[in-house]
């Protein structure tokens, strides 16, 4: 053997022993977890026969949109865990690996913290408001037989039900069709999401997950904590007067004439003239004129009628102007001078 093929040979040797020394590269125990892309993300999409419409990526900010993100835990993969204060829920893939997904939390006042299980799961699922939300909103009373599964449903296409000990608190992980919300405290205490998300986790996550919900600080809870109840409401008391408008207050408006007795008067009209303030012409009743003295016709052409004085009307003491006096009766022309003795008064003719 020629000393090159004695060379390869050993060098082919050496290279095989060093190959059993090299620790070969193992996958990773399950498939590799993967997101769609932000642009087609929150496409339109027909579920269950129900259009969900799509959302501009845009208007999403990028803290809010699903993404595989380094979560440290020691939780098992499968769990979920939802921080109020930075409002995002994680569902863990893997060690110190999580699936991130933008929600929205309760309102003040509504907040919660504690460890729950995921033991049911809806697709389109029904709503009923609580007795407690529809006395605060009187016009969900339309809906407390259930509203249908629907793009209008505040659950919107997925419900995740939980619970906490066996008692059913009435918290939920669901999605809404008010996406523009996420981010926010808007909820009654439930976990709102993206429809398009909750579709995504309702996919991954199992029955009877553990769901740790952290406090508003974002720590650990060190059990459970639920809203205080809202303080029970005082019976309804007797209906109060109609109050005026703002217009009417202000005096800017003259309110319409009220016909029938009422019990008081709108402090807020404009006051009334007072019968104290009124002038006594303006309520005591005119005394009547004397009717104008009339003359006959022999009166006229004898000597004149006696004329009475002139007097005038009684007048109201507080009266400002004297009622106007009687016009007095006009003179008669004088006779002229009789020649002879009158007879019976009167000047013989011829």
């Amino acid at each position: 053997m020629s000393s090159f093929a004695l060379r390869a040979l050993l060098a082919i040797t050496v290279s095989a022993g060093l190959s059993a020394c090299v620790p070969t590269t193992t996958t990773p125990t399950g498939p590799a977890v993967t997101v769609p892309a932000a642009e087609t993300m929150y496409l339109a999409t027909k579920d269950n026969g129900i259009d969900i419409p799509a959302i501009d990526p845009a208007k999403v900010p990028d803290q809010f949109k699903r993404q595989v993100v380094d979560f440290p835990t020691e939780e098992v993969p499968g769990t979920v865990i939802i921080n109020p204060a930075t409002k995002h829920l994680y569902f863990i893939t893997g060690k110190n690996k999580a699936i991130r997904y933008g929600i929205a939390v309760g309102a003040a006042g509504f907040q919660w913290s504690g460890q729950a299980l995921v033991t049911n799961r809806r697709q389109w699922p029904t709503w009923t408001p609580p007795k407690e939300m529809i006395e605060r909103k009187p016009e969900l009373s339309k809906w407390e037989k259930g509203q249908p599964g629907g793009p209008t449903n505040p659950l919107g296409s997925r419900a995740l039900y939980l619970t906490t000990n066996g008692v059913d608190y009435g918290y939920r992980i669901h999605g809404t069709p008010e996406w523009w919300s996420i981010g926010r405290n808007a909820s009654s205490g439930c976990i709102r999401m993206i429809n398009q998300d909750v579709i995504d986790l309702y996919n991954r996550v199992p029955d009877g997950a553990k769901v740790i919900v952290l406090t508003a600080s974002g720590q650990m809870p060190k059990g459970l904590t639920l809203p205080p109840p809202a303080p029970k409401k005082k019976k309804a008391e007797a209906a109060e007067p109609a109050v005026a408008t703002t217009a009417e207050a202000d005096g800017s408006v003259t309110p319409a004439a009220v016909t029938g007795p009422m019990s008081t008067a709108p402090t807020a009209w404009p006051s009334l003239p007072t019968p104290a303030a009124v002038s006594p012409a303006l309520i005591t009743p005119a005394a009547p004129s004397a009717p104008a003295a009339t003359t006959t016709p022999a009166a006229t052409a004898a000597t004149p009628a006696p004329v009475a004085p002139a007097t005038s009307a009684p007048v109201a003491p507080a009266s400002p102007a004297p009622a106007a006096a009687t016009p007095a009766a006009p003179a008669a022309t004088p006779a002229p001078a009789c020649a002879v003795p009158l007879v019976n008064g009167l000047c013989p003719q011829g």
